[in-house]
């Protein structure tokens, strides 16, 4: 007889593990099924997120950016160093501790809050008078019966047609992220959050890297002011960054792959390198989970289908993160997870799509909250605006990193702040400042007059609300 439980998750990202702790702390029998596998092929419950994602990278982004500073900037300081070296195992060895202490931190608390986990491909396979049945297919084949199921199979690399992903030299975010030797050369395609954060990575670590991008405009969901200063920035580090590029063929060329493109100015270019990264997106991973024998909607980019509370077209049957609607962040799935767990406990889940941070965790970091300026003016809304830059907050200096500004809008009426846009150090602990304002419909005078600690990178913060009033006091 299958095993029966409350609520049966699939998957254990960042939106499938947070749901179903949260359903466990409400008081329902809860299971999770999740196939991810380290390398001794024991469990590695985290997703994408924890596994190939968000913690590797910014694991190598923090060792990346040290191993620059004490090439580069050690000496400001008045600190000298003979010489620096670059052991790369040790390197990657130091991120791969940080992804096994991630999974099994999530294993513990699976434990602690009394979440059954079973390691497999879990997928839907009927409806019977308890709920449905979930066939969990792995070392240990199991049926779970759950009255509800809560799908969070996350997502995958997509790749370019005829160029599949060898992850030796067509690489995903995955064989980025583990690399054996520095390249001499990195093409990346596609200049968004994944490419521009792995492209810094082995930049700093020595590589020369070029960005091709298909949109015209670099960062073309930023904000404007914002882009044109990180992309300055990122120029100087050493970033080739192309945009407004049509991608041709690709292929082998000795060594090395060639890539053929035409440029913004319509002239055909070729570009040859040792590795390649693509990063033109990720596609829901929706395949193997049963839709079509159960009747799972789709749509026709392959995401399950759900209304705004995640409920899918099958009853008791929710889908949360990267495989429905909306933005692929790990933090929106985690939010999405609690809300259906509090709303199969009759409590009211809501997430606030309006309120949901960006980062770019690059040097500088990038981190934004709600609409940009190039937004409020194409909705021919009233607004006013506000910016300070890091070069005139005292900590910033004290610092050596001075790049940026803090940007705030908000309307011209009643003053509630409709976004903040932060490019410069620590932007995205900054940021979460902002969140909370706009979660409470709060104004940019609400900011200025909150005191904040001197000398703080988040003064930055508050006088650019003071500057929506044309007030600063710093600058």
């Amino acid at each position: 007889m299958a095993k029966q439980f409350d609520v049966v998750v699939i998957g254990a990202g960042p939106g499938g593990y947070i749901a179903a702790i949260r359903a466990a702390q409400l008081g329902l029998s809860v299971a999770c099924v999740d196939a991810w596998s380290n390398a001794a092929g024991k469990p590695a419950p985290g997703g994408t997120c924890t596994n190939v994602g968000c913690i590797p990278s910014k694991a190598l982004l923090q060792s990346s950016e040290l191993y620059e500073q004490a090439r580069l900037h050690l000496t400001d300081h008045g600190v000298t160093v003979q010489k620096v070296g670059l052991d790369l195992g040790t390197l990657i060895g130091r991120k791969d501790t940080v992804v096994k202490q991630n999974n099994e931190g999530i294993q513990f608390l699976f434990k602690k809050n009394k979440v059954a986990f079973f390691h497999g491909q879990g997928s839907l396979v009927a409806k019977t008078d308890f709920g449905w049945v979930v066939k969990v297919a792995g070392p240990g084949e199991e049926d779970l019966e759950g009255r509800h199921v809560i799908v969070a199979t996350g997502s995958s690399a997509r790749a370019l047609p005829g160029l599949p992903f060898d992850e030796d030299r067509v690489l995903s975010n995955d064989g980025a992220l583990r690399l054996g030797a520095v390249p001499k050369t990195l093409g990346v395609i596609g200049a968004g959050v994944i490419g521009l954060e792995l492209g810094s990575v082995w930049r700093r670590l020595g590589a020369e890297v070029t960005l091709l991008e298909a949109m015209p405009d670099f960062l073309a969901a930023v904000d404007r002011d914002v882009a044109k200063e990180a992309q300055k920035a990122l120029t100087r580090q050493g970033l080739a960054i192309h945009t407004g590029v049509r991608i041709g063929e690709i292929q082998s060329q000795g060594k090395n792959i060639e890539i053929s493109y035409v440029d913004a100015a319509d002239k055909a270019q070729t570009l040859s390198v040792e590795r390649l990264i693509v990063s033109i997106g990720r596609v829901p991973n929706t395949e193997g989970l049963g839709a079509g024998t159960v009747g799972l909607k789709l749509d026709d980019r392959g995401f399950i289908v759900v209304d705004d509370d995640c409920r899918s077209n099958l009853p008791n049957v929710w889908a949360v993160g990267d495989v429905v609607r909306g933005p692929m962040l790990a933090h929106k799935a985690e939010e999405e997870g609690v809300a259906v767990a509090e709303t199969i406990a009759g409590q009211h889940g809501h997430v606030n799509f309006d309120t949901i941070p960006w980062v770019i965790y690059t040097a500088p970091e990038i981190a934004w909250v709600g609409k940009t300026e190039q937004a409020l003016k194409a909705e021919g809304r009233e607004y006013r605006a506000g910016s300070f830059p890091f070069m005139a907050n005292g900590r910033a200096r004290a610092l050596g990193d001075v790049t940026g500004f803090v940007k705030i809008l908000a309307d011209a009426r009643t003053d509630e702040v409709l976004g903040v846009h932060i490019v410069g150090p620590m932007a995205s602990e900054l940021i979460a400042e902002a969140v909370a304002i706009m979660e409470f419909r709060g104004a940019a005078e609400d900011i200025a007059r909150i005191c904040h600690a001197h000398p703080t990178l988040s003064e930055a913060v508050k006088e650019a609300a003071l500057a929506v009033d044309k007030r600063t006091l710093n600058l």
